[in-house]
């Protein structure tokens, strides 16, 4: 019966910690995109801003979005459901790689659940890269990160192991 695992997505990517000079430029072209949009984050009840970057497969075009707050909670759309969403608007459904940026002292935010389900859908059956940094309110969008910055190197499949996707034929 082991057969059936056969079907889980297994991650591809070895999650680590580098520093942001040390990535190549698609990967920070992500990260500055989701660093831009964060400052356009409507959270006037939690202000906890946050920005993600959705890179399209087909074309390598990026797709920002932010988190938008309602005083409802509930209809709130995150950062990467915004992004995602916006992209598909757009006709575009596969995306090869991620970024989002948040900030919270001594820690790295990474996507909620919801969020990492989200993300899923549209990673297909290959393990989508996510890069996820710190973004500082202080910096500037001409200097969001320096070379010395530490990103969260990981992948769709690390933050969802064992992943619910239907494969329709």
């Amino acid at each position: 019966m082991s057969h059936l695992l056969n079907g889980f997505a297994q991650p591809a990517l070895q999650e680590t910690v580098v520093p942001f000079g040390s990535l190549d430029a698609p990967a920070q072209e992500l990260l500055i995109a989701a660093f831009a949009v964060r400052q356009r984050a409507y959270a006037p009840y939690s202000n906890f801003k946050v920005g993600a970057a959705f890179r399209a497969t087909s074309t390598n075009i990026i797709f920002p979005g932010c988190n938008v707050e309602n005083a409802a909670f509930s209809p709130t759309s995150c950062a990467e459901r915004s992004a995602l969403t916006r992209a598909v608007s757009d006709g575009y459904r596969e995306f090869s790689s991620g970024a989002v940026v948040a900030y919270e002292p001594d820690v790295f935010t990474s996507p909620c659940g919801v969020c990492r389900q989200f993300i899923r859908e549209f990673a297909g059956h290959t393990d989508m890269p996510l890069y996820i940094a710190q973004g500082l309110d202080e910096r500037s969008a001409d200097q969001p990160f320096t070379s010395d910055d530490p990103v969260f190197c990981t992948s769709i499949f690390n933050l969802l192991p064992n992943s619910f996707k239907t494969y329709c034929k």
